[in-house]
């Protein structure tokens, strides 16, 4: 895994201006919103021969809000092709600087750019929100369709050591968010369910400890809610767990679970052919835990965290589940599966039981692109969120808010436990059509035990977007990782 770019910090002193005013790529000025130029920028529009300054007279500067740039083509005095004027206060915020970051990540071309953040106080989340954007997943693109080599971004700072000092956990939640990002876009022909297990087992070399269950494992640990899903695809149903110990010895670990199907057909009860091929994306909820554990391995996280993963595909096959089936899940209750595209709860159920039984976790989060119906509740701006600890669920919010990613608790209540009554079992697999994302959490429920603090999370709706976003290009956000990374440093790193 490589981040999308090279990226480093040089003093903002005089000497640098040999730096700024040899650019050949972009020249990135991050100036106050009073357009105020300091003794470097100053040098540098003389060069341009005042071009600088009469654009930050005109009225598009005056429009931009924090975080927006505008910039001058091919500058008459300068080798820039460009120079890009980002409105930055010095006391900005933590998003306001990851947008201006992203400004100069979106527009970055083969040869680089040399950034002037001289005053500015977040450069770490300057250069994440940079590195976020400059990613772009064009791995299958040839010919002159594929993605050129990131040029040297330096960013002449007042203290480069003090920068690199505080990139260094930055640079981390960048390797996990691109991390998810890349297992969310790859084709499912390519991560199969084998495939994603070998790329987790090779964060190995990082300090996880990384354990792969096979279907002979699942079996005897009576894991036959997530085995049913799978059975109908020639790709071996898994489950790996990835444990890091970075916290007091024999201290309980935080756990987090993530739904895995690496391509989700809808089985027997198969969707509709509009659309399907976006299917390779139901592993996110898999694809967060995988990338916030790098990024704790990374960066040294003084916590223990387990995560686990369900990894299966859900196909129409001759061995396949049928719809009227009733299966038995780990803890013993029997579920009548009603609708066989209603499988990401089946998978989840076995996980989250076997998380509590080995581990006895101190807490317990899953993630899961688990339904449509909270993109009918929240559009594609918020992941719902589902708890049972009301504690838990405040800090994720809290954490959720911190990072720009947005997230809204959802109700939760025995009436809906009513729209899973089974006449044949304990529970069916689906409600229905009202309420359906609640009635999915509600069914998790049963397999999380009253001790365990537990909140779920259905990212439908926000793991991948069919637009750019402020710190994503169309396609894979990522979204979770630096939410996850916070709450983790919030609750078990203080």
């Amino acid at each position: 895994m490589t981040l999308p770019l090279t990226l480093d910090f040089a003093p903002a002193t005089p000497a640098a201006y040999d730096a700024l005013a040899g650019a050949e790529g972009r020249l990135v000025l991050l100036l106050p919103p009073d357009g105020r130029l300091g003794a470097l920028a100053r040098r540098v529009n003389r060069a341009a021969r005042g071009a600088i300054q009469r654009a930050l007279e005109a009225k598009a500067w005056e429009k931009l809000k924090p975080g927006e740039a505008m910039e001058l083509a091919w500058p008459a005095g300068l080798r820039a092709e460009a120079v890009q004027l980002v409105k930055l206060p010095a006391r900005a915020t933590v998003a306001e600087a990851r947008k201006a970051g992203a400004a100069v990540g979106r527009a970055l071309g083969e040869a680089g750019a040399v950034v002037l953040a001289a005053g500015q106080r977040r450069v770490a989340d300057i250069a994440l929100g940079l590195t976020l954007r400059a990613y772009d997943f064009g791995r299958y693109r040839t010919g002159e369709a594929a993605p050129k080599p990131r040029g040297l971004v330096m960013l002449l700072v007042d203290d480069p050591d003090a920068a690199r000092a505080a990139m260094g956990p930055a640079t981390a939640v960048a390797e996990g968010v691109c991390f998810t990002r890349d297992l969310v876009s790859e084709p499912a022909n390519v991560l199969t369910t084998s495939d994603f297990a070998a790329r987790l087992a090779d964060l190995k070399t990082l300090g996880l400890k990384v354990e792969i269950l096979e279907e002979d494992d699942l079996s005897k640990l009576g894991m036959r809610a997530l085995l049913g899903v799978g059975q109908g695809s020639e790709s071996p149903s898994k489950v790996v767990v990835m444990e890091w110990q970075g916290g007091k010895k024999g201290e309980a670990p935080f756990a987090f679970v993530g739904k895995g199907v690496c391509f989700d057909s809808g089985g027997i009860s198969i969707k509709p052919a509009a659309g399907m091929e976006e299917m390779t994306m139901d592993m996110g909820g898999a694809g967060v835990v995988a990338g916030l554990m790098r990024t704790l391995a990374l960066r040294k996280a003084k916590a223990n965290v387990v995560g686990l993963v369900g990894l299966v595909e859900n196909m129409p096959d001759g061995r396949a589940q049928r719809p009227g089936d009733i299966v038995a899940s780990m803890k013993g209750d029997t579920i009548e599966v009603i609708n066989t595209d209603a499988e990401g709860r089946l998978v989840l159920a076995d996980v989250l039981w076997y998380a509590q039984e080995r581990f006895s976790p101190r807490g317990m989060i899953d993630l899961a692109t688990l339904t449509g119906a909270i993109i009918i509740a929240l559009g594609h701006e918020h992941a719902g969120v589902f708890a049972n600890d009301d504690r838990l669920a405040a800090a994720l919010l809290k954490a959720a808010g911190a990072e720009g990613e947005g997230a809204w608790r959802m109700p939760m209540g025995p009436a809906y436990d009513e729209m899973i009554k089974s006449r044949l079992a304990d529970m069916k697999n689906t409600g229905g059509r009202p309420g359906g994302s609640i009635t999915a959490a509600q069914f998790l429920r049963r397999f999380v035990r009253d001790e365990t603090p537990w909140c779920h999370i259905d990212i439908a709706g926000v793991a991948l977007q069919s637009k750019d976003t402020t710190l994503a290009p169309k396609g894979a956000t990522g979204w979770g990782v630096m939410t996850l990374d916070r709450l983790v440093r919030d609750l078990l790193e203080r």
